[in-house]
C-alpha cells in the first residue's frame, strides 16, 4: 500500500510526494511565512516588556526630515553632519566659511606671531584658489590685510581684557559701597 514505485526510485521505496511533513514541507513553510508578522509582533512585545526600548536617543521626538522630498544623497549629508567632517566643500565655499570664522579663530591665540602666521596661510590659500580653475561657485573671498587684521585682533583682545577686569572689580567690590536696595513690601507706606 505505502510502497508504490516512483520514477527514479527503486522498488520498495515509499512514495512521500503527497505526504507533507508538518515542519519541513511546503505547506509548513507557507504557514510560517503567513504567520511571520505574529512572530515579529511577539518579539517586539517581549522586548518592550524587558525595557529594551526605554531611554533610546530621540525617544518622544519627531523623526528628523520625515516627509521631506527624497534626496538620494541623504546618507552622505547626515554622515558629514554627524561626524563633523570638514574640507569636503568646493574651494570657494570652504574659503567663504573659513573667512567667516577667521576672527573667532584668531581670538583663540595669544601670540601675535601665531595670528600673523594664520593670516598669511589664509591669504596663500585664497591666492592659490584665485589662480586655480574652479569647478563650482565663483570665488568671492578676498585676501585679508595682515597688519589691519593684527590691529583689529589687538583691539578685540584689549576690549576682552578690560571687560574681564571690570567684571573682577565689580565682583570684589565690598557690599557696603553698593546702593541699598528698597524692599518691595515697604514701597506703599510713607
Amino acid at each position: 500500500m505505502g510502497t508504490s514505485e516512483t520514477p527514479g526510485r527503486g522498488p520498495g521505496t515509499p512514495d512521500r510526494s503527497e505526504e507533507l511533513d508538518e515542519r519541513t514541507g511546503r505547506s509548513a513553510a507557507a504557514q510560517r511565512i503567513q504567520r511571520q508578522h505574529e512572530w515579529v509582533d511577539l518579539q517586539i512585545k517581549q522586548a518592550m516588556e524587558r525595557g529594551d526600548f526605554d531611554n533610546l536617543p530621540g525617544a518622544g521626538k519627531p523623526i528628523k526630515n520625515l516627509g521631506t522630498q527624497h534626496d538620494p544623497d541623504w546618507w552622505i549629508k547626515q554622515l558629514i553632519e554627524r561626524e563633523k567632517i570638514t574640507g569636503v566643500l568646493p574651494p570657494a565655499l570652504q574659503l567663504r566659511k573659513d573667512d567667516a570664522e577667521l576672527d573667532e579663530r584668531l581670538d583663540r591665540h595669544t601670540a601675535e606671531s601665531e595670528v600673523r602666521r594664520i593670516l598669511e596661510e589664509f591669504n596663500a590659500r585664497v591666492m592659490k584658489a584665485r589662480y586655480t580653475p574652479v569647478d563650482g561657485p565663483p570665488l568671492v573671498t578676498m585676501p585679508r590685510d595682515v597688519d589691519a587684521e593684527v590691529d583689529a585682533w589687538r583691539e578685540r583682545r584689549l576690549r576682552r581684557r578690560r571687560a574681564a577686569e571690570a567684571a573682577r572689580a565689580s565682583a570684589t567690590r565690598p557690599a557696603a559701597k553698593r546702593a541699598p536696595r528698597r524692599r518691595w513690601f515697604g514701597r506703599g507706606r510713607s
